[in-house]
């Protein structure tokens, strides 16, 4: 029932922010921002933890002014979420820039396909719907949200802006490996996985795992893995692709293993470069470096 309840409030909420004016809706998700901060919950000190692994050498207040615009940033993501599909082809391509866009866009033109690999920064939904109004055919993994009303609805919704979203399970590798033999887009968050399959690596300077999936995709079909680092710009996004060296040599564990380190240290300077836009409100570091207020 509980479950219920919040999905139906979750839906309610969806609605009202799909129709209110463009200022009235980001200024209520400002000042929803500016409350998080102010109430430090869970998702905010594990925010706040994240960012001073990787801006050290700030100072504490310089730390919560960052943080204060981490969550802006956060809460900008959902409101965009919330309205991107009420937005037009031409709204949504107009709001887009690329910074080695042909990575990307020239695979697909050869009928090659292509794996894109992203860190949990800016709006990647928003990136994707751009792709699919180009008419590129995307597909993506999504974990199952809980209640399951909420995932069918994010379902749908990507659904509607022309993704294909499998759910993360046993099978959905094996359609991955087919999507890419039909020469697809495929797009993969894949800045955190801490499964026992989760590749170790160094990011930052301490140890984190990534996913093998973008890498073990690669080898196994010879597409391309690019990385996409997605940032806000005050009237949309802009997205970085760079390329990622596929490893010739060793087994294919240790070609794996090489790639997503490089695909680490790519998400790295992405990250760095663009601290804000990066939202992980979740355990990225598997040395135990967090601790909750009580």
């Amino acid at each position: 029932m509980i479950d219920k309840l919040a999905a139906l409030a979750y839906f309610a909420g969806w609605r009202i922010v799909r129709v209110l004016p463009h200022k009235w809706a980001y200024g209520l998700f400002e000042r929803l921002a500016t409350h998080l901060v102010g109430k430090d919950g869970k998702g905010v000190q594990r925010l706040r933890s994240n960012l001073r692994r990787i801006k050290p050498h700030l100072s504490e207040v310089e730390l919560e002014v960052l943080l204060g615009q981490a969550m802006s940033s956060y809460l900008r993501y959902w409101c965009d979420t919330f309205r991107i599909q009420d937005w037009s082809a031409s709204q949504i391509q107009e709001s887009v820039t690329l910074t080695r866009g042909e990575l990307l866009l020239d695979p697909m033109r050869e009928g090659r396909g292509v794996v894109i690999a992203l860190p949990h920064s800016g709006n990647w939904d928003h990136a994707g719907a751009y792709f699919c109004s180009l008419g590129i055919p995307l597909v993506t993994v999504a974990e199952r949200l809980k209640p399951e009303a909420l995932f069918q609805r994010f379902l749908r919704y990507r659904q509607a802006m022309g993704f294909e979203v499998l759910s993360i399970d046993s099978r959905s590798f094996a359609t991955l490996i087919k999507r890419a033999r039909e020469k697809r887009l495929i797009a993969l968050v894949a800045d955190r996985d801490l499964s026992a399959s989760g590749i170790d690596v160094n990011f930052f300077g301490f140890p984190a795992r990534m996913p093998a999936g973008p890498a073990l995709l690669a080898i196994k079909t010879g597409i391309p893995l690019v990385v996409a680092h997605v940032s806000y710009m005050q009237n949309g996004i802009h997205i970085e692709f760079t390329s990622v060296d596929v490893s010739e040599d060793g087994s294919e564990s240790e070609r794996v293993a090489q790639m997503t380190q490089r695909m680490a240290s790519l998400f790295e300077k992405g990250i760095a470069a663009h601290p804000q836009d990066w939202h992980m409100l979740q355990r990225i570091w598997t040395d135990g470096d967090f601790k909750e207020n009580s």
